[in-house]
């Protein structure tokens, strides 16, 4: 899935509504006048909420455990390649012709699964990002309306804009607020891409 937000306008109605649990009192420091233009960082409101950070820690150990097991495979090929060689002058030549497409063939689709593991490393990546935006939508519309601001702009696209006009650090508190670290949002929703997969365990 896309990246939901990025480089894109945020344009709640105060139709939406008050978002459940988030505190009236947390848009303390913003006053604008009715209908005023707000900016936001999706980028900061995701990576500095505790949501962000719980998710990007994940990645990166989960990350960590994928090139370890790439690494580990790594020698073991290595090692059996080694071995196929040195019987290469003790083979018969169709033999080990058939030995060594064996073991390419072998190679390839290792590399095939260890590629598939690495890909849905990145799709975990935006599907949280996703579940995360969507959860913070209703308090933004919140924020929307104890500010009296009639629209949000993603700040990377405004041409030009006072640092008053950006709410990412309040919108970030209001987040956390409600949403903590959002493990309950994409429990089970996400599969471990560093998790086993059949044709590599006995490597």
């Amino acid at each position: 899935m896309g990246r939901p937000i990025r480089a894109l306008v945020l344009t709640l109605a105060l139709a939406l509504g008050p978002a459940l649990g988030v505190s009236s009192a947390s848009a303390q420091s913003v006053s604008p006048t009715s209908g005023s233009i707000l900016t936001i960082s999706s980028d900061r409101l995701y990576s500095e909420s505790q949501f962000g950070k719980r998710i990007a820690q994940d990645l990166e150990e989960d990350g960590k455990t994928l090139a370890a097991e790439n690494r580990r495979i790594e020698g073991l090929l290595t090692e059996e390649e080694r071995q196929l060689t040195e019987r290469r002058s003790t083979t018969e030549p169709q033999a080990f012709r058939d030995l060594a497409d064996a073991f390419d063939a072998k190679v390839q689709s290792i590399r095939t699964e260890q590629d598939a593991k690495a890909r849905a490393l990145a799709q975990r990546s935006d599907h949280a990002r996703g579940i995360f935006f969507r959860a913070a939508r209703p308090v933004l519309g919140q924020l929307m309306q104890e500010t009296g601001a009639g629209v949000i702009l993603e700040r990377s696209n405004v041409f030009l804009s006072s640092d008053a006009t950006d709410v990412t650090d309040l919108a970030i508190r209001m987040i956390d607020e409600t949403l903590g670290d959002g493990s309950d949002l994409d429990t089970g929703e996400v599969k471990d891409p560093a998790a086993e997969t059949p044709g590599t365990a006995d490597q």
